[in-house]
């Protein structure tokens, strides 16, 4: 097979992604219209969103190591499936109660079935350029704000929110299920007679060794933290814009803004981390986060809101695909779509904290001050534990 079927792969994993996430996401923008069309309460519908993060920790665990033991192709296959018949289902249900099932447990489960194995999956294909190919899987979730979001809206308009879910729920189909025949294997390393490289520390380990082990407990505790950080000033954002005086419609471009800087951010990263590091390009990026959410509460002005929703969203969009690198350089291939997916289901629980965290703070005090320092600080916390992950060792490979 061709050494360049490894960009094919990336293709498939950032289609595969798009998707996932931007159907997940999808339902702020089907809220409204289901609210009025339901009668059901908007904080029931949106209880769905807080099952989906739930769900998609544990289902990143389970689905990883699922992949480690029969292949990516099953998983993602079985994922692409169960997303268009979730939709389906949600599209038709009857009472709040099945459509919290049908769309917070199912499409959670669905969803999370692309993003750790394809992860996994990809940083195998690469030796080089591994943290821009993880990058531009990422990149995924960051162009389905921008396509799943819109293409939701104009069904929405065009016909009635259960038609709209039913033909993205198709769509799906349409889109994924194609993409899953190209997931392939990655062909195995040839080694040189003799030779020095980096070699993952915990390649011999087994899943319960890797998981107990000091470098996972770094890696999950700062990916928990990163996320914890960020997710309360991402989803309270344009509240807040609006209550420091800024318009609706423009507060809501804000968010617009942080996600397409969020694309950039994600290839500026990637290609940084290859050529100075992983880590030091993470412990940078976790520092300039906390700064940066810091500072949004000395601002009130828009352009001030875009200035920092282009570093901010840069920044966080950045980092989050370099755990999967690390996984990857601590723990080798053999085992990493379980140790990722188990890293990744400490990041879901920390994104489900942060939203909650911020509408109890709100309704505590009637602004986000403490909300935005209160994530500043776990911020700088993400940046300390960083710190602590030990550097690669480099061992000869010496020849079979």
């Amino acid at each position: 097979m061709s050494f360049s079927y490894r960009w094919v792969i990336v293709a498939a994993g950032a289609l595969m992604s798009c998707v996932a996430i931007g159907t997940m996401f999808s339902l702020a923008i089907f809220l409204e219209p289901m609210a009025i069309d339901t009668n059901w309460s908007r904080a029931g519908i949106s209880s769905a969103m807080t099952l989906n993060f739930l769900v998609m920790g544990l289902g990143g665990f389970a689905w990883g190591a699922i992949s480690d033991r029969f292949g990516a192709r099953i998983v993602v296959m079985t994922g692409a499936v169960l997303l268009g018949l979730a939709l389906v289902l949600a599209s038709r249900a009857g009472s709040l109660l099945s459509f919290q099932i049908t769309y917070g447990v199912l499409v959670g489960l669905a969803a999370s079935a692309f993003f750790a194995p394809m992860i996994a999956l990809t940083t195998g294909w690469f030796d080089t350029n591994r943290s821009l190919a993880v990058s531009l899987v990422s990149a995924g979730m960051g162009v389905a704000p921008m396509t799943i979001s819109p293409f939701a809206r104009w069904l929405i308009s065009a016909y009635d929110w259960r038609t709209a879910m039913f033909d993205i729920g198709i769509t799906a189909w349409v889109l994924l299920l194609p993409a899953v025949l190209l997931v392939r294997q990655p062909p195995k390393p040839v080694m040189a007679d003799t030779g020095s490289a980096p070699v993952a520390e915990g390649a011999g380990l087994t899943v319960g060794q890797a998981l107990r082990s000091p470098q996972f407990i770094v890696l999950g505790l700062t990916f928990f933290a990163c996320c914890a950080a960020h997710s309360g000033p991402i989803f309270q954002m344009v509240s807040y814009a609006m209550l420091c005086g800024v318009a609706p419609m423009a507060a809501v471009s804000i968010y617009s803004v942080e996600g397409l800087a969020g694309l950039g951010g994600r290839l500026f990263y990637g290609v940084l981390a290859d050529r100075l590091g992983v880590k030091p390009v993470l412990i940078a990026g976790l520092a300039i986060q906390a700064i940066v959410i810091a500072a949004y509460l000395s601002i009130s002005r828009l352009e001030q809101f875009y200035m920092l929703a282009v570093i901010f969203g840069a920044t966080y969009g950045g980092v989050m695909p370099l755990y999967a690198v690390l996984a990857r350089e601590y723990f080798g291939q053999r085992i990493l779509g379980t140790v990722f997916g188990a890293a990744t289901m400490l990041s879901s629980l920390g994104m489900a904290l942060g939203p909650l965290a911020g509408g109890m703070v709100f309704d505590a005090y009637a602004n986000y001050h403490w909300l935005f320092i209160g994530s500043a600080l776990v911020g700088l916390g993400a940046v300390g534990i960083a710190i602590a992950f030990p550097p690669l060792p480099r061992r000869e490979l010496q020849a079979a």
